[in-house]
């Protein structure tokens, strides 16, 4: 048992001469990332690649005895698969511990070029690499904005050591006051221009109005799977670097008034605002995973900006709770996907949709009545969708309501106003899916294979009557995974001394040392 206990670095350590710099928090969310990203693999080995139907001939005999039907994922076809989310992971750790301008730049680079060959690894699927290539332009620009700022800060600190440059930060002011030599070199504002467009790339990676333009169409043509990892393990590995950056650049030393913390607060805004108007109008269900992600990106923001120990606890909080809830929300929409490999629609619609292999599920429409096919599936998604809402006593209304007390104790008012009023909006959606899950009828029918042609009486074969068909259950692993995420979300209010007060804990150790 001595193996698996787990110690905290309190004061810090660094490692490779001060490249990274690993903390309390880092080492924490190394933990997180780990955790996910092993829930996120097993996905891959959920699709039935083989199935057996010799156990359904004494039911049917004009099944073929033996008949095998093939059924195996592209990345099964891929033996870099594994090694393309070995680079992402690193990528990740190696971001949020992060201690050096080249370092930075380097890991960013290692988890970005990971995601884009994720995204265009189906390469028979036409919108993947449509999507794939979109990501890899984007984000090349983004990357460009990243390079520059990191350029601009050693040009005008002398140092690529992000210590040093918080150091020259914030004594910029007073060397300008108390000595007559030329320190142009050293003003602060100088620096708050290079973080201002070095923040401008890390925004663009996160999809933060107003630079989210490229994540709906990449999430919705990029394969559900690959969609999992770049909505969650990438923005979790840059929120958690820009949390250490505004803590030592906050304005707490300056003379400026304004400061690069500020495109934070109006990313914010801009993301509140956006991700829920927009929202209303999609129809395609990634689509509306994306805007609602930049709708939680103005949370996290929100709180990132504020910069005290109350708005750190509710950061962290948030980061997790909606990284767990939005995990939930993507495989439970895999698993919606594959359970319909046994039903048929008569909706000509969903027979033109295109790569319905690697995304099954594109049309909020085709989980109309869901509940009257997987009843606990269904209220499972409900579940997590009221979270997203903030609906009491599920773990997103505390979520928000820690971030929102957080900016009213500092007083931001206005934006606190915005993002109740763009909650309550958002809900418009989020309750357009329940309904839809709930209350409207499936147009599904029962089939036994698609690649099969039976002769039978449909009464026969019929929604109820699938006690037959076990082999097409969901797998074990996946059901206990939706199962124990789905717990959390809802039972957070019977257990949350805990998870308050690791958040609680994590943001005052990160005060204090």
């Amino acid at each position: 048992m001595e193996s698996l206990y787990i110690t905290y670095i309190y004061k810090g350590i660094g490692l490779y001469g001060g490249l990274f710099h690993i903390t309390v928090i880092t080492q924490t969310f190394n933990i997180f990332i780990y955790i996910l990203s092993a829930i996120i693999l097993q996905l891959t080995a959920f699709y039935p690649i083989k199935i057996y139907i010799n156990n359904l001939y004494n039911i049917y005999e004009s099944i073929p005895k033996h008949k095998i039907i093939e059924k195996k994922g592209e990345e099964f076809k891929i033996m870099e698969f594994p090694l393309i989310i070995l680079f992402i992971i690193i990528g990740a750790i190696l971001l949020m511990s992060s201690n050096d301008l080249i370092s930075i730049f380097i890991s960013i680079e290692l988890q970005s070029y990971g995601l884009y060959l994720l995204s265009t690894l189906y390469r028979n699927s036409e919108l993947a690499t449509t999507s794939g290539l979109t990501y890899f332009l984007l984000g090349g620009l983004s990357s460009c904005f990243i390079l520059l700022g990191t350029s601009l800060l050693y040009t005008n600190s002398g140092t690529t050591n992000i210590d040093n440059i918080y150091i020259i930060y914030n004594i910029s002011d007073n060397i300008q006051n108390t000595t007559n030599i030329i320190t142009s070199l050293y003003e602060s504002y100088y620096i708050n221009f290079s973080l201002l467009i070095l923040s401008i790339g890390f925004l663009f990676k996160i999809s933060a109005a107003p630079f989210h333009f490229w994540s709906p169409d990449v999430y919705d043509g990029i394969p559900t799977i690959v969609t999992t990892f770049v909505a969650i393990i990438a923005k979790i590995s840059i929120f958690i670097f820009f949390l250490e950056l505004v803590h030592n650049t906050y304005n707490t030393y300056t003379n400026y008034e304004y400061t690069w913390i500020n495109i934070l607060l109006i990313s914010s805004l801009l993301s509140l605002i956006i991700g829920t108007i927009v929202g209303l109008t999609q129809f395609r269900i990634k689509k509306l995973y994306a805007y609602s992600s930049i709708s939680h990106i103005g949370f996290l923001l929100l709180a990132l900006s504020i910069n005290n120990v109350e708005s750190i606890q509710a950061f962290l909080f948030y980061l997790i709770q909606y990284s767990i809830a939005n995990l939930n929300a993507f495989i439970i929409l895999i698993s919606i996907g594959y359970s319909f490999f046994y039903f048929i629609s008569s909706n000509i619609i969903y027979d033109k949709l295109k790569d319905k292999n690697n995304s099954p599920i594109q049309l909020i429409s085709q989980i109309k009545g869901y509940f009257y096919i997987n009843p606990l599936l269904a209220i499972s998604l409900a579940l997590t969708i009221f979270s997203f809402i903030g609906v009491p006593p599920l773990i997103g209304f505390f979520g928000k309501q820690i971030v929102l007390s957080a900016a009213l104790d500092n007083g931001y008012i206005f934006i606190t106003l915005i993002a109740i009023i763009t909650s309550v909006i958002g809900a418009v959606y989020y309750l357009g899916i329940i309904k839809q899950i709930f209350f409207d009828k499936p147009n599904y029918e029962f089939k036994l294979f698609s690649t099969t042609e039976i002769n039978t009486n449909k009464n026969d074969i019929n929604i109820s009557n699938l006690e037959h068909f076990n082999i097409y259950r969901l797998s074990s692993s996946l059901t206990l995974t939706i199962s124990i995420l789905t717990l959390i979300i809802t039972l957070f209010i019977l257990m949350p001394q805990e998870w308050l007060s690791m958040a609680n804990i994590l943001a005052f150790i990160f005060f204090n040392y």
